[in-house]
């Protein structure tokens, strides 16, 4: 008995602080790796993204069940959820809003009727970071005051023109960056607030998986835009 004493009087600041990283990444804030390039130009594969985890609310830690709501998420930012189909858990954008008519004609999108504005890009994208897919156009979409890039194939494969649809109460419309190449509220349909897991606004560290998982030095610590 005496040498556990001695132990836990030895160990107890560490086994404390890995209690708390535990409660932290459980409910606050973690970090999440994205496996598909859903989001390109924006997230690409091997980025890890910070998401806070309390942004929409508190949830019991390693479970969904939510204790309590707060804050809504707005348009244009990314967050991280549970698909409506199966479960999945996705990285999106927010682009509709509950009660609003979302619509897209030839690929650009309008909101209760308004169109969106659309911006040559402001940044250059390498042509490695499509890796198989094809090469896309890069444009900037302006989202009330938010502006971020967005990517469309030159030869459209999927999704040009959709809806009109309204969202439903408690719902938001949720859309990848990578327009022709992301399965999201045009597929899995509306996302409920329920659902939501938390609010992405960094890449942490990007892991390049064709150069021995070494990290890219350029995207460690970048803000999402």
């Amino acid at each position: 008995m005496h040498s556990l004493h001695s132990v836990w009087r030895e160990w107890r600041g560490f086994i404390a602080f890995v209690i708390l990283l535990i409660i932290v990444r459980g409910a606050i804030a973690d970090w999440y790796a994205v496996p598909t390039g859903s989001m390109k130009p924006t997230i690409i594969e091997g980025d890890r993204v910070f998401v806070n985890k309390m942004a929409f609310g508190l949830r019991i830690p390693f479970t969904d069940t939510m204790l309590t709501h707060w804050g809504r998420p707005q348009r244009g930012e990314i967050v991280v959820f549970n698909s409506p189909t199966d479960g999945t858990r996705l990285i999106k954008r927010v682009i509709g809003l509950p009660g609003e008519i979302l619509e897209i004609r030839d690929n650009k999108l309008f909101i209760n009727g308004t169109p969106l504005a659309y911006h040559p890009a402001n940044k250059q994208y390498p042509v490695t970071i499509w890796q198989n897919e094809i090469n896309r156009d890069v444009i900037d979409e302006l989202i009330d005051n938010h502006r971020h890039p967005i990517a469309l194939t030159p030869a459209n494969t999927l999704i040009e023109d959709f809806g009109p649809v309204k969202i439903p109460a408690n719902h938001y419309f949720m859309m990848g960056d990578n327009r022709h190449n992301s399965a999201d509220s045009r597929i899995i349909g509306f996302v409920d607030r329920a659902l939501l897991l938390g609010r992405a606004s960094h890449v942490v560290v990007s892991l390049d998986y064709d150069n021995y998982y070494l990290p890219r030095k350029n995207r460690t610590l970048t803000p999402l835009p």
